[in-house]
């Protein structure tokens, strides 16, 4: 919010708080929230220049508010894009992404461990309109370098990845990506620009959930794609005023407040489930513990130099069982035994919520394919939110310490 151009250089905790469009007439501090559904326009010349794009202005709710494009400076100020552009969910702006792009014969790679949700639609309804996918291992860029064809126009990654937290080599994969004459997709939903900026490491586009992190509070759904001013004048916006899946002015408005103070937010709760993490290592019931910032991660030195050398704020964890009925039977006793941390598919909150992937987020996808993205039916996902350490794991001891009970 500012009456003149910021200067250059600042940092990204500043344009968190400061990147806006410019204070309305009357001069308010807090970024003002706009409910409406159209705009006066000044002359019916203006209103014909406008609508036909040969002169800024807005027009119509669907094609832009400012209040939707104050998120949409600040997230791009943020990832160190150009340009944003702001939908009504994540699983918007991935849908928003490939009908922009994508046209029948071509071909995306994708990772076998992404969110299930994204898997499904790429994997299986844009199959319907004949647009070919290969899933491949995360973590294996020999594998995403071989499965490049002539007819690849996109790489698309998530890192870390939703629920076992692996981590990709941004780098690496925007490389072959890139000889490949290809654009890399990188899901920053889980790191976000606080700990992690995929732009610089190559990537072209930066999709984001803002659902989850950038709102914080578990309060609104809203997604956003972070890319060149080209790719997102040229690309995303004429699919988005015909197709409509904008992002409501009161959305937009709730994650651009959370953006002020998502990197305070994710540092404390990054440090409190790296201290979870530890501990949940040393317990006798959990078989293993998926985080990134513990050196037990198979790519915990990828990990620690891709996102500031902090793990981020989730983890999974593994309960020991004797077989895939008992492991469901026992995550679900320690999901059923909390009094304080909530069960809830969502993730990025103030509170600390939990999931079983095998039977939510990854519900839908067949056995093989859970199989080969490593989801158990004993993993249960935690994503840490505020509370005191302390409380977080006497509740969890409530279910962990009482395993033995269940056959």
């Amino acid at each position: 919010m500012t009456d003149r151009q910021l200067p250059a250089g600042l940092h990204p905790d500043t344009l968190a708080v400061r990147t806006a469009v410019d204070r309305s007439q009357y001069g308010e501090n807090s970024e003002a929230l706009y409910l409406t559904s159209g705009y006066v326009q000044p002359t019916a010349q203006a209103s014909a220049r406008r609508f036909a794009g040969e002169e800024d202005g807005y027009t119509y709710g669907r094609t832009g508010n400012p209040t939707v494009t104050s998120f949409e400076q600040r997230l791009a100020a943020m990832e160190g894009t150009e340009a944003a552009m702001a939908t009504a969910s994540g699983m918007a702006a991935v849908m928003l992404m490939c009908f922009s792009l994508l046209r029948a014969g071509d071909h995306v790679i994708y990772s076998q461990s992404m969110f299930g949700s994204t898997m499904k639609l790429i994997g299986s309804e844009f199959a319907r309109f004949g647009v070919e996918s290969t899933s491949v291992s995360q973590t294996d860029v020999d594998a995403w370098r071989a499965a490049v064809r002539p007819t690849t126009k996109l790489l698309f990654a998530e890192t870390p990845t939703n629920p076992l937290t692996e981590v990709c080599d941004i780098a690496a994969l925007a490389d072959i990506a890139h000889k490949a004459g290809a654009l890399l997709c990188v899901d920053n939903c889980f790191a976000t620009p606080a700990l992690q900026r995929p732009v610089t490491l190559g990537a072209d586009i930066v999709m984001h959930s803002g659902t989850k992190f950038l709102d914080g509070q578990g309060r609104v759904m809203a997604g956003a794609l972070c890319a060149p001013e080209a790719m997102v004048r040229d690309k995303f916006l004429p699919v988005q005023k015909n197709a409509g899946m904008v992002l409501s002015p009161f959305n937009a408005w709730v994650v651009l407040k959370g953006l002020e103070t998502l990197n305070i937010r994710l540092k404390a709760q990054s440090a409190a489930a790296l201290d979870i993490a530890r501990w949940l290592e040393q317990h006798p019931a959990v078989s293993r513990v998926f985080y990134p910032g513990l050196p037990s991660h198979p790519q915990y030195a990828l990990a620690m130099r891709q996102m500031s050398g902090v793990g981020g704020a989730v983890l999974s964890f593994d309960v020991k069982a004797a077989d895939a009925a008992q492991a469901r039977a026992r995550a679900f006793h320690v999901l059923d035994s909390l009094q304080v941390l909530s069960l809830c598919t969502n993730l990025g909150d103030t509170k600390t919520l939990l999931a079983h992937p095998a039977s939510t987020s990854h519900g839908k996808l067949s056995e093989a394919q859970r199989q080969a993205a490593g989801i158990g039916q004993g993993l249960i996902r935690l994503a840490v939110g505020l509370e005191h350490l302390d409380d977080m794991k006497a509740d969890l001891l409530r279910g962990l310490d009482t395993l033995n009970s269940i056959q």
